[in-house]
């Protein structure tokens, strides 16, 4: 074996990385804190503190063609968007097939990371860890963090005068599990995100009244998408990555509100985002425009203060006899234990390469993986993290000079600034991002090329989703299953649905709907051609 590398938390990034590590010849030791692999997929029924914590009813957002190991597709008949408990199942079935277990040491924790004192030679680290009482040190030429960061709650009670003097139930998120016993109760959701979202409908089966209190807004879309596709199936391809990135902003923009708006108009029902024209992180939740319909959940502004029993918002209107509020406001970054500054090196802010290294280290031996927001999947994101970080870690990819790794960060910065805002400054455009990675490691699939060998297959990759299988289509990791899963991929779409028989099952045409949009313009420059003559 090679380099020894110390890989924090067993959740879907710390199984790529062992994965990943015994690829490229490493020894990978994984410590978890909890008796079991699966990190924020891992149902308890209470929150557990240090660990990543989700409600019963939590279903995936991504579609499972789109969220799977981009070798190791899901079984054809589990269902398209799945409870959490299918896809623990899966990621137990991975970890044992790829025998990733015994690379685990369970009930561990870790307790500090510190550099060597040689480490500007070595790069080595002290990682001191913690199980049944006990602790002990071991030197390791890397460390990779894979604890994810849905883990340390943020409270911000600071900015919600009165909040002290309020004699209900006041709690986050994490610590919410199921809706019986809210029943009958009078319930405020601050937050407008997919747990708010999620915990507000859940609610409202059970109890008397529940509003969402949100300050900016935000896009709510559905899991079903045009003709009833999966709507990451749909709306995550290369070819609208391309519009997106050559039409002028103005278009683009006009274009991304229409599809956010194709179901039903957000300034009917409270929902629109104070800037539509960012590309904030939608929410995707069937439920929620027809529970604002049918009256049992409400839609309103941010709290401008609390009393003892009510909450008096920014638009003058009060919500009274308030029984409970659950703070559906996000999670912070934190790592207790190492130096964070290694990783906030300016202004107090998260500053990685590519959202994985810390540029200022001297030498290339930590690194995050998960620490990234997308509209793409997390499973094969990490993936493809884990496989470029470990060929840093082990030499054969190496990291521009500090100056460049900076400059790059402040592009990176400026581009999410301009298309994401200022509260979604770990936001990245998905395909760009994997393409990046792909890249550096010789597994970006030549689009141009495919389409003069292999045009089927081009059409798929180009026109049809982005799916994890294209970034083990070619390259070091490269899979021989990769390009029949991506011509097969919309049997397993369609395949758990067909419960019924009515037909023959009707998969999308790529090009049509594309054919069909600049059939308008086309039509438009026709006639004025026409009138002009």
């Amino acid at each position: 074996m090679g380099k020894r590398v110390a890989i924090i938390g067993a959740g879907v990034s710390g199984l790529a990385t062992i994965r990943s590590c015994l690829e490229e010849g490493l020894e990978p030791t994984c410590f978890e804190k909890s008796e079991d692999i699966g990190g924020l997929w891992k149902f308890s029924d209470h929150a557990e503190e240090g660990r990543a914590s989700i409600y019963q009813s939590v279903f995936s957002n991504s579609s499972k063609e789109m969220m799977c190991f981009p070798d190791f597709p899901y079984p054809d008949h589990f269902p398209n968007f799945m409870h959490n408990n299918k896809i623990q199942e899966y990621i137990t079935v991975f970890a044992k097939e790829k025998d990733l277990l015994k690379y685990i040491q369970f009930k561990t924790l870790v307790s500090s990371v510190n550099k060597r004192p040689d480490f500007s030679v070595t790069g080595q680290w002290d990682v001191t860890t913690e199980r049944d009482g006990k602790k002990e040190s071991t030197i390791f030429d890397a460390v990779l963090i894979c604890s994810g960061h849905h883990v340390y709650p943020n409270l911000p009670k600071e900015s919600f005068p009165g909040l002290k003097l309020f004699k209900g139930k006041c709690f986050h998120s994490r610590e919410y599990k199921e809706p019986g016993i809210f029943k009958g109760k009078r319930v405020l959701v601050i937050g407008l995100g997919n747990s708010g979202c999620d915990i507000a409908t859940e609610l409202s089966r059970t109890a008397k009244q529940v509003i969402i209190s949100s300050r900016s807004g935000s896009w709510v879309i559905s899991r079903v998408w045009d003709d009833g596709y999966p709507w990451d199936m749909v709306f995550v391809n290369r070819f609208e990555t391309f519009l997106k990135n050559n039409l002028p902003k103005a278009i683009s923009d006009w274009w991304y509100k229409k599809k956010m708006n194709a179901k039903f108009k957000h300034e009917n029902y409270g929902l629109m985002p104070l800037n539509g024209t960012l590309r904030k992180e939608p929410v995707f939740n069937d439920e929620l425009p027809a529970c604002i319909l049918c009256g049992t959940v409400s839609i309103k502004p941010n709290v401008k203060e609390f009393t003892e029993t009510s909450a008096i918002f920014e638009d003058g209107t009060v919500f009274e006899a308030i029984d409970c509020v659950i703070f559906a406001t996000g999670y912070g970054y934190v790592y207790p234990f190492f130096d964070e500054s290694i990783i906030k090196s300016r202004n107090n802010e998260i500053t990685l390469f590519k959202d994985i290294f810390p540029p200022s280290l001297e030498k290339p031996t930590l690194g995050i993986i998960g620490l990234v927001q997308s509209l793409g999947a997390a499973i094969p994101t990490v993936d493809l993290q884990a496989r470029w970080a470990v060929k840093v870690v082990k030499g054969t990819c190496t990291l521009p000079s500090i100056t460049d790794m900076m400059n790059d960060i402040d592009k990176k910065m400026r581009e999410r600034l301009k298309w994401f805002g200022t509260s979604n400054t770990m936001q990245t455009d998905y395909i760009n991002y994997m393409d990046e990675l792909a890249s550096f490691i010789g597994a970006k699939p030549n689009i141009p090329w495919l389409f003069l060998t292999d045009p089927k297959l081009a059409v798929e990759v180009f026109f049809g989703p982005c799916s994890p299988y294209q970034f083990r289509l070619v390259g070091p990791g490269k899979w021989p299953g990769a390009r029949k899963a991506i011509l097969t991929q919309w049997d397993r779409t369609l395949k758990p649905m067909k419960t019924r028989a009515v037909g023959t099952p009707l998969k999308p045409c790529l090009l049509c709907r594309w054919v069909r949009l600049l059939a308008l313009p086309i039509l438009v420059v026709a006639i004025f051609l026409a009138w002009i003559q």
